[in-house]
């Protein structure tokens, strides 16, 4: 396989940082959207509870970008912290180090982005191509957190288009009957 050249590096960073901002957005409303007292449902006991995902999305997420701007993984900062023990505390963190993060990937270089960066021994990539990897895994695990929602008593918000949850919340708010 020929190495990425630099200016497609740019042009992936270029591309996929929209995305990682819009999605960063959706993903937030779905973590926003577990109720309080509700951080310990599962779907069954061999899953995470909803905080047990809500933290894996965040902490994977923030992860993948630091391993791109920064050039190399650091495994050692994925345990929740004590302080984190809601939705809203892993949403906040999310936000914060997702800004921080963001902040950094805008002002690397393309020779940056072409690095080659080792995940486990399993892949050695060019850098850049771990936001998009990033970004499938957030959203694969986001999907699964969103199916928790209802069975705990939530509404699920828009994710590509507009929810049931959503629709009926506008069509009350515009005294419209629903379908």
């Amino acid at each position: 396989m020929q190495a990425l050249q630099p200016e497609a590096a740019a042009t992936l960073l270029h591309v996929t940082l929209p995305a990682l901002k819009h999605e960063h957005r959706t993903t937030k409303k779905i973590i926003e959207a577990i109720p309080p007292g509700q951080e310990d449902y599962r779907p069954e006991p061999h899953a995470m509870t909803a905080l047990e995902l809500a933290w894996h999305i965040a902490s994977a997420e923030n992860m993948f970008l630091d391993a791109v701007a920064s050039g190399e993984f650091n495994f050692s900062n994925n345990k929740r912290p004590e302080s984190i023990r809601s939705a809203s505390d892993v949403a906040q963190w999310y936000s914060e180090r997702f800004a921080a993060n963001f902040d950094r990937l805008t002002r690397l270089s393309p020779e940056q982005l072409t690095k080659i960066v080792d995940f486990r021994g399993k892949f050695q990539l060019s850098s850049v191509i771990y936001l998009e990897t990033g970004l499938r895994h957030s959203i694969h695990h986001r999907g699964q957190l969103s199916v928790y929602l209802r069975p705990m008593g939530a509404k699920v918000p828009s994710i590509y288009g507009e929810s049931y949850d959503d629709r009926q919340t506008r069509l009350a708010d515009s005294g419209q009957a629903s379908n």
